[in-house]
């Protein structure tokens, strides 16, 4: 430690600290001590082996969402004889101070983070103490070395635009969620790549941003059904605001499907059962759950990955919620 301390001009305790990813460290001087680090092999001792923990970082746990990514990274824990520790951080993107000193010192297998914006601070720290990170559906560009979990929402939404046009709809809306966050951009740009490709302009009326909640579907999708010419087919961010869309058709006495054709995005269970059944594109929540695990059980074992970003393909369901346009 005093050699490394020597060679990065830094004291031995700043070293220390870097070691044990604690705080009081600037940037700066963590990346220099850690490329030392790394110059020189050094190996932590045996001793600090990790704990059979897999931690699971949520933004928000608030739907069955969540709930089928949690599903998947049980499955490959339970293989693994790995626990699951669930933290859900009420709607932040970046967990705070205490969290990160709590993972580290319970020192994991390794951590997945969903819909959550780790700094590059805490995931130099993570990295520090050599515990793997895994991002599943990222809100901003990972550190280019930090794997990721997705969905092909870009060519999903392509799809779910396409069904919508085959079916005869020109007047299409599109209810678009925080466009900062990757998949949410994606979706819109595959919506209006799509529209662009028939030739058929979108009107700037029919494209709202809102929150992909049920209560923003409700609020936009009302505000769309009130335009003078309303559209007769809307495409939604998620099946949430698909949900909320149908309450604003039924508050203005608008019939799904022989008036409005609404398409949702995720397929979660309920979707099924929505009055009338909802036509949607799935991705597989429950397989990027698991592929999210695996990814950290081949990590800590100090396995290679073949793919630091990974893309699960998604399909179109079509149940009754579409139709030609009346």
């Amino acid at each position: 430690m005093a050699a490394i301390a020597l060679l990065a001009g830094v004291s031995a305790p700043t070293v220390s600290r870097v070691l044990n990813g604690q705080t009081g460290v600037s940037v700066d001087t963590r990346r220099r001590v850690e490329a030392i680090l790394r110059e020189h092999g050094y190996r932590r001792p045996e001793s600090t082996d990790p704990l059979a923990l897999l931690e699971l970082v949520f933004h928000a746990l608030d739907s069955l969402w969540a709930l089928a990514l949690i599903q998947g990274v049980e499955q490959v824990a339970r293989d693994h004889d790995l626990a699951v520790v669930l933290t859900e951080m009420q709607g932040r993107l970046t967990p705070g101070r205490g969290w990160t000193e709590q993972v580290l010192s319970r020192r994991p297998t390794g951590v997945i983070a969903v819909l959550s914006d780790l700094t590059i601070h805490q995931q130099s720290q993570l990295a520090t103490r050599s515990i793997p990170l895994v991002v599943l559906d990222p809100t901003g560009e990972p550190l280019h070395q930090t794997p990721s979990i997705g969905a092909t929402n870009y060519s999903g939404a392509m799809v779910a635009t396409r069904h919508l046009l085959e079916l005869g709809h020109r007047r299409i809306g599109m209810l678009a969620g925080n466009t900062r966050w990757p998949f949410c951009r994606a979706r819109l740009d595959g919506f209006q790549a799509t529209m662009d490709a028939a030739g058929v302009a979108v009107d700037p009326q029919l494209v709202r941003v809102g929150s992909l909640y049920v209560d923003g579907g409700l609020r936009e999708g009302a505000e769309l059904l009130r335009l003078p010419t309303p559209p007769t087919a809307v495409f939604t961010t998620n099946d949430l605001q698909a949900h909320g869309m149908y309450e604003a058709a039924r508050r203005a006495g608008v019939r799904i499907p022989q008036d409005l054709s609404v398409v949702g995005f995720d397929d979660l269970p309920f979707s099924q059962w929505a009055g009338p059944p909802m036509t949607t594109v799935r991705q597989p929540l429950t397989l990027m759950g698991a592929t999210a695990a695996r990814m950290i059980v081949s990590l800590a074992a100090g396995e290679r990955l073949d793919q630091h970003r990974v893309e699960l393909s998604t399909d179109l369901v079509v149940r009754q919620s579409t139709a030609a346009p009346g």
